[in-house]
């Protein structure tokens, strides 16, 4: 008891968590049951006569939590090998027959771990805010797990993550170690995920789940979601629709190497388990040192994919995303207009440009700096972060003061973790960089990952962004971004390798807190090639990201559609690019879907396209609040027909604005059918307008007409999209 009290003292003081020991037989211990509840779900443990915790519900909240004790019951086992089948965090190497999620080695070598029940307390952070935690140990070894279940009343959210502290003579060897162990029961299951590569981002499969494990995972050390996302549905029973259905939806919270087992064991029951991945990463775990690993993110809704996706948006919005209720910056970038050939008059011409079109920032992109190796390509440069002195002899600070007699802001693009091998900071300090001492260096485009678990390194690579703002005070936008893997994974910093890629990314967190306690407003873009890099624990610290180096518009329209699933409008930047055959207005209708910016040569653009452009800003700037905090319906998916519809719409329902495209060009193709509305409020009447229509063009839509909201959602309203109107943007307002 003596270690069991220091333990607890220790809990209590770091967490603020008042924790009950239960010091009665185990018989009455049986019957305690830990109901997790939000407002609408329930994730209910209870405590068995071994001391194991076990997952006994999760779904829909019941009315009375005294009947949760009956659930159990009604259950029928059908084999007598059940072991720890159940358990809240599966340990290895007792009585466990399934995928563990815990597997350690003691530091007298026994492999074997057994978890029982030891307290559990609550935490009340505000009104919506809670923090369930519950202490497991092992009756033979001083070995403590900490669960911790912080919930999201309102929003029917649950981050989930585990703490893990030993206190036994020597280092304990963390071979597995998930956030997360859920436990769910239905008739069947079916899942969705995702795969990709660049410029093919989030492309969705989804299959029934058979016995035996299947695996998502990532070993790529950075850009982690590059090939495989760590976001993912379960459907229950049968598989959910948009507003029909029971589906879980699942997200880590890691921007490293991620694992998340899938096991629908032999009593048919799916079990999922969630956490970091272990590949190359046996922990040493010191006596008395706690491991935190990263939150599992999951909601649930009985009500289909939608009903999810708003409650997810809505949480990130609230809670994670970097001023997630805020405002944001249209832009005009100078890549696709420059690439890497450009000088201070062509950058002064565009900054003229972004004020004629309208927008509120321009963006520098690649290619500013280098000296000796001037960055003139992506071959060389990267990692030297003074300015050209050829391109820009007077420097970013010229520039900067030329946006401001421009009457716009001015932002900047960096890669800070990466280096390429022709450049000074590779030539002086060959040590910062991940490499194999006895391999050939391997380049992914043409660079190599800087050692972020080196506190030299995490100094250099902040005061690259330190520097810029020291500089230039009045720099208003960082894109961040990040074009490679690990490849022959080695720091010549870390005596012992075990953690290599544990404390990259503990190493890049550090370097981003340390941004935001100096900067903490400043709008930052998440940039990973693409959307190789985009997770909530990233989110953190970033206000948006960009979800594709694709921007052609209609392979945007499926990528964003697949994002809109797990993050809001205001977190994706879309930007009218050249990519595509598309006209200029549904190029631009598509990116203002999102947080809205332009890649374009705008001082080329023929008259109409220019004024279309100049009204369509003004249209986003008026109806911006709506798509970034509105919640959001997917109306008509464009893989199931040959019309997209997407509708956003206010908190009380009176103002929204539908997005509707075409995306079958065969011939004929059109919205031969009206789509259905959602959300609306049933007994309220609304009109339609069509907005962002191309100078010289008139509306089919008669919107002197008025509908009630009861018709728009049973019947439907036709946006009358074809060959000749392949976008059409609609305002919904309440009729006064």
């Amino acid at each position: 008891m003596k270690n069991l009290s220091k333990t607890l003292k220790s809990l209590i003081k770091r967490t603020g968590i008042t924790f009950t020991v239960l010091v009665i037989s185990n018989l009455a211990i049986a019957q305690v049951i830990i109901p997790i509840e939000t407002e609408h779900n329930a994730f209910v443990l209870q405590i068995g006569a071994g001391l194991d915790v076990n997952t006994i519900y999760f779904g829909k909240k019941l009315n009375s939590q005294k009947e949760y004790a009956e659930i159990s019951g009604t259950y029928k086992q059908t084999s007598d090998y059940t072991g720890q089948l159940n358990s809240a965090y599966t340990p290895s190497g007792s009585r466990n027959l399934v995928e563990p999620a815990i597997s350690i080695t003691h530091s007298d070598g026994n492999n074997s771990l057994n978890l029982e029940y030891l307290s559990h307390g609550t935490q009340k952070i505000d009104d919506n805010v809670s923090i369930i935690s519950i202490v497991l140990k092992d009756p033979a070894y001083d070995f403590y797990v900490k669960l911790n279940y912080k919930l999201y009343f309102k929003e029917d959210v649950i981050e989930q993550w585990t703490e893990i502290e030993h206190h036994e003579k020597g280092n304990v060897i963390l071979q597995k170690f998930a956030s997360a162990n859920l436990h769910l029961k239905a008739e069947k299951f079916w899942l969705r995920q995702y795969h990709g590569d660049w410029a093919k981002e989030m492309q969705p499969e989804e299959s029934k789940i058979t016995h035996g494990i299947k695996t998502l995972d990532s070993k790529l050390g950075t850009r982690a979601n590059l090939f495989q996302p760590s976001v993912f549905m379960v459907s229950l029973d049968q598989p959910a629709t948009e507003n029909q259905g029971s589906v879980l939806y699942g997200a880590m919270e890691w921007s490293g190497n991620f694992r998340i087992d899938l096991e629908l064991d032999y009593q048919d029951n799916l079990r999922i388990i969630a956490g970091m991945n272990n590949y190359a990463s046996p922990y040493k775990l010191k006596p008395n040192e706690s491991f935190v690993t990263p939150k599992f993110l999951y909601t649930f809704s009985d009500q289909g994919k939608g009903s999810a996706s708003r409650k997810l948006q809505n949480w990130a919005r609230n809670y994670q995303l970097l001023n997630g209720k805020g405002d944001r910056l249209t832009l005009l970038n100078n890549w696709e207009a420059t690439y890497f050939d450009f000088n201070e008059q062509k950058l002064a011409e565009l900054l003229k440009d972004t004020k004629k079109l309208g927008v509120d920032m321009f963006l520098l992109d690649d290619g500013w700096f280098g000296n000796k190796y001037p960055r003139n390509d992506d071959h060389a440069g990267l990692g030297d972060w003074q300015e050209n002195k050829s391109k820009l002899p007077n420097g970013i600070s010229s520039l900067v003061k030329e946006a401001q007699n421009n009457n716009v802001k001015f932002g900047i693009w960096i890669e800070p973790e990466m280096v390429n091998p022709k450049s000074e900071l590779y030539e002086k300090h060959p040590d910062w960089v991940i490499k194999q001492p006895k391999r050939q260096e391997y380049y992914f485009r043409n660079q190599l990952v800087l050692d972020l678990s080196n506190p030299q390194v995490q100094n250099f690579v902040y005061g690259i962004v330190d520097k810029l703002f020291t500089d230039n005070p009045t720099l208003a936008y960082i894109k961040w971004d990040c074009n490679a893997v690990i490849y022959n994974a080695y720091s010549s910093h870390l005596k012992d390798q075990s953690s290599f890629y544990i404390d990259y990314v503990k190493g890049l967190y550090s370097v981003l807190e340390r941004i935001r306690a100096k900067y903490p407003q400043v709008p930052m873009m998440l940039c990973s090639g693409g959307g190789g890099r985009v997770d909530y624990a990233a989110l953190k610290y970033f206000t948006e990201f960009w979800p594709s180096d694709n921007t052609d518009p209609m392979e945007r329209i499926f990528i964003q559609w697949e994002y809109s699933y797990f993050y809001p409008a205001i977190s994706s930047s879309n930007h009218v690019t050249d990519w595509g055959k598309q006209p200029i207005k549904f190029r631009t209708d598509v990116a203002m879907m999102g947080k809205l910016g332009f890649d374009i040569v705008v001082s080329k653009l023929p008259e109409n396209d220019l004024r279309y452009c100049q009204e369509a800003i003004k249209n986003y700037n008026d109806n911006k609040a709506v798509i970034w905090q509105g919640d959001q319906f997917r109306l008509s998916n464009p893989r199931e027909g040959s019309i997209a519809s997407m509708l956003y719409l206010n908190s009380d329902k009176s103002s929204g604005i539908i997005f509707n495209y075409l995306v079958n060009n065969r011939f004929g193709e059109n919205s031969k059918f009206p789509i259905k509305m959602q959300g609306l409020d049933p007994s309220k009447r609304y009109k339609l307008k069509e907005i962002n229509l191309y100078p010289g063009t008139k509306s089919s839509i008669d919107d002197s007409k008025i509908y009630s909201g009861d018709f728009l959602m049973k019947i439907g309203f036709n946006p009358d999209v074809n060959s000749s109107r392949t976008s059409v943007v609609i305002k919904l307002t309440e009729a006064s």
